[in-house]
């Protein structure tokens, strides 16, 4: 226990510092101590119970379930959205909060990649407000886009629209997001256009994804890359739950190798565990298995969902 007069010293600090608002500087000129003492006697009158600091949490926030979803799936960091369980809301909702996260946390010279079809994404561009400043940010499409002549001008629409938000300039992946045949894909890949953007990927610093379920959603069905319902039959024969830009894994996160990997043009599944922020962007019951496998997986390593998702994922976590 300290002496009394030390425990008075700790209270004064404490009360110029948090209750006249003093910097820690202006306290040490005017009591004629050293800031590092000042820095020491306000964690000494923490420890003392002199200074308990309590901590408010708003409606609308669980920073509680997000830390305890982060500890569970051993990510970087959860986002937990409160929304009606209806999945236009959900899709608003989630778009609004990846707004708020990508403009908050975005750095110079920070390399975008973004994946094509993807109602999430681009219901998080619809949200953004344009960054003040000029920052060197690349935007980097890294799905192929194009596909359906209907739905050919989304995948370029997204790249180019967030460009222009944050200041940045757009690199293309100009190719579709599955090809007809493996021999197709092999094709587009020799073209010295694509081969750039597909060299790209190494650079990536931030990807920002949607997840998807087998079950492809309205948006990618009507770009016309997707594969046949009986390709989709068989993945789900061999276990599959969900992907990440094209590239299915099953419950455990594990990838699911088939043919069809061989049609796919985008960033693969390793590439992406490399990325130092993969941000997974999804929420609602049709994705609760495919959320859980990217976790797992370790695909993402920052998730943005609803509540009600992670509440199922924190009955789900693996031990």
């Amino acid at each position: 226990m300290a002496r009394v007069d030390e425990l008075r010293l700790m209270a004064k600090v404490a009360r110029l510092y948090y209750e006249r608002g003093l910097k820690q500087t202006e306290i040490a000129k005017q009591l004629d101590i050293s800031q590092a003492t000042i820095s020491r006697l306000l964690k000494r009158a923490e420890d003392e119970q002199i200074v308990r600091i309590n901590i408010t949490v708003p409606l609308g926030a669980y920073p509680q379930i997000e830390d305890q979803v982060e500890t569970a799936y051993g990510v970087k960091e959860v986002i937990v959205v409160d929304c009606l369980m209806d999945d236009a809301q959900i899709l608003r909702d989630l778009g609004a909060a990846a707004a708020y996260y990508l403009e908050t946390t975005l750095k110079p010279n920070e390399v975008i990649g973004i994946s094509s079809w993807s109602s999430t994404l681009l219901a998080m561009v619809d949200a953004m407000h344009p960054v003040g400043k000029h920052m060197e940010v690349q935007v980097l499409q890294i799905l192929g886009g194009s596909g359906s002549p209907d739905a050919a001008h989304h995948a370029v629409q997204l790249v180019r629209r967030l460009a222009n938000l944050v200041q940045g300039s757009a690199h293309f992946l100009p190719a579709p997001g599955v090809t007809g045949s493996a021999e197709a894909q092999r094709a587009f890949l020799q073209d010295s256009y694509v081969r750039e953007a597909l060299d790209r990927f190494a650079t990536v610093s931030m990807a920002l994804v949607g997840i998807g379920s087998v079950d492809p959603s309205q948006l990618l069905s009507l770009s016309g890359n997707v594969f046949s319902p009986k390709e989709l039959d068989l993945l789900r024969a061999q276990g599959a739950v969900g992907d990440i830009c094209l590239r299915f894994f099953d419950a455990e996160g594990r990838p699911i190798e088939t043919p069809f990997n061989d049609r796919v043009i985008g960033m693969e599944l390793g590439e992406l565990r490399k990325v130092q922020r993969s941000v997974g962007i999804a929420g609602g019951k049709r994705k609760l298995e495919a959320i859980r496998g990217a976790l797992i997986g370790g695909w993402i390593n920052v998730l943005i969902t609803d509540l009600q998702t992670a509440q199922w994922l924190l009955e789900r976590a693996p031990r």
